[in-house]
């Protein structure tokens, strides 16, 4: 894997001791269920008790805190330096989700998901290219992918950004459209882009594709 990627992931380590170490871990925890169930809200989806879910680079408090009536999975390269490094995360803590301490690239499970989140986590993986065609193939076919996105809302920055460090978290630098493309073009719909956050170099959008 490559150099800028092994940074990336030292430094999102780093990143999220700093951000918790403040926090404490009852006040967090309630505090970001309730963003899941917010984000969760805006989104066109429904669900059924015999959903199989998968949450695509879940870090420590991945949207799988509020899944757990559901066949849910939670994979994440991390996840062993998360439990051994953050008070905030423990497996046994959510004892009906089934927890994959791998990349997206080396993931491969054994069942196809009737819903697919990738949040927080696209623009960290090594291979964009394989983990996209990872994505669609998890995908139950009629099933929905549901991936978020830091897009690039000036093409000047974002070819500066591609030739330095600017956002070492970060090491893929596309615009919107480029990201739909990578959808659409291995077969999916997109049904909602949903503009949740504005910044002035990046926007965060959430992406719903049906399979």
């Amino acid at each position: 894997m490559s150099l800028r990627w092994k940074i990336a992931q030292a430094a999102e380590i780093r990143w999220w001791q700093n951000y918790l170490k403040k926090k404490p871990k009852a006040d967090y925890l309630v505090w970001k269920k309730n963003y899941w169930e917010t984000l969760l809200s805006k989104l066109n989806l429904s669900f059924s008790k015999t959903d199989k879910v998968l949450d695509a680079g879940c870090g420590p408090a991945g949207i799988f805190m509020i899944l757990e009536e559901y066949q849910t999975d939670a994979m994440d390269p991390l996840l062993q330096d998360y439990e051994d490094k953050l008070a905030h995360f423990s497996k046994d803590q959510y004892p009906n989700i089934g927890f994959y301490s791998e990349s997206l690239e080396a993931f491969s499970p054994q069942k196809k998901y009737d819903k697919v989140f990738c949040l927080n986590a696209i623009n960290h993986v090594a291979d964009l290219d394989l983990c996209f065609d990872k994505l669609v193939d998890f995908t139950e076919e009629g099933g929905t992918l549901i991936v978020s996105i830091d897009a690039h809302n000036y093409g000047f920055f974002k070819k500066i950004f591609r030739l330095l460090p600017g956002d070492i978290l970060h090491p893929h630098q596309y615009d919107l459209e480029e990201y739909k493309k990578m959808l659409t073009d291995r077969g999916c719909k997109i049904e909602q882009s949903i503009l949740y956050n504005e910044e002035f170099f990046f926007n965060y959008f959430i992406l719903v594709a049906k399979k």
